[in-house]
């Protein structure tokens, strides 16, 4: 045995003139460690597919699209924006005209406009100018002051009725009932309507 032959080695791995045993890494244990770094990969994936899924169930994620389609208009804060003042029904009186050939109808119309608040004054059958020459629902004549005011109020009540301003001084306001009405609006399709109306103008 040669003296500079490894203790242990015995005479396999003679070192003789330039040659020399090559020690090399286990292959098994760089296979360990592909496969440890393989598993954190995949967890790391893993872990972000669930958060996503948690958002998408949870609701989070249409949230934040919701959240950006009504966010509010830049510089616009609803809570200081004006609001529409409009009048209370109590505070409009309203004279009933019936324009149909039809019998008792603005009477029934003028007792369910006092139902939701409003004061009546008169009614009977419409002035000869309008007498079954209406073909709409109806309408509604006041003022010009009255058409952002009273006449919005009241038109809540009549989908379909068409405003018109005259030259009158007075603060009243006239329905003239056409040949296409049926009813008045439900009060609560009128209460929308009117909540819609008085929402912030600039927002």
């Amino acid at each position: 045995m040669s003296m500079l032959t490894p203790p242990g080695m015995g005479g396999k791995y003679r070192i003789t003139g330039d040659t020399y045993p090559r020690m090399r890494r286990p292959r098994q244990r760089r296979r360990i460690v592909r496969l440890a770094i393989a598993s954190v990969v995949a967890l790391g994936m893993a872990g972000w597919g669930t958060t996503q899924l948690i958002d998408v169930l949870s609701g989070n994620a249409e949230g934040k699209k919701n959240t950006a389609k009504t966010a509010s208009k830049p510089g616009c804060d609803p809570a200081a924006a004006p609001v529409k003042a409009l009048p209370e029904p109590r505070q409009i009186k309203v004279n009933v005209y019936n324009a149909t050939p039809r019998v008792g109808l603005a009477k029934s119309t003028a007792d369910e406009l006092k139902k939701r608040g409003f004061v009546i004054g008169k009614v009977g059958n419409a002035p000869a100018a309008y007498d079954k020459k209406v073909p709409g629902a109806g309408i509604l004549v006041g003022s010009a002051a009255a058409t952002d005011g009273s006449l919005t109020v009241l038109g809540a009540q009549l989908k379909g009725a068409t405003p018109k301003a005259d030259e009158r001084k007075t603060a009243d306001v006239d329905l003239i009932l056409g040949t296409a009405f049926k009813e008045l609006s439900v009060r609560k399709e009128a209460a929308q309507t009117l909540a819609a109306l008085s929402k912030p103008t600039n927002c």
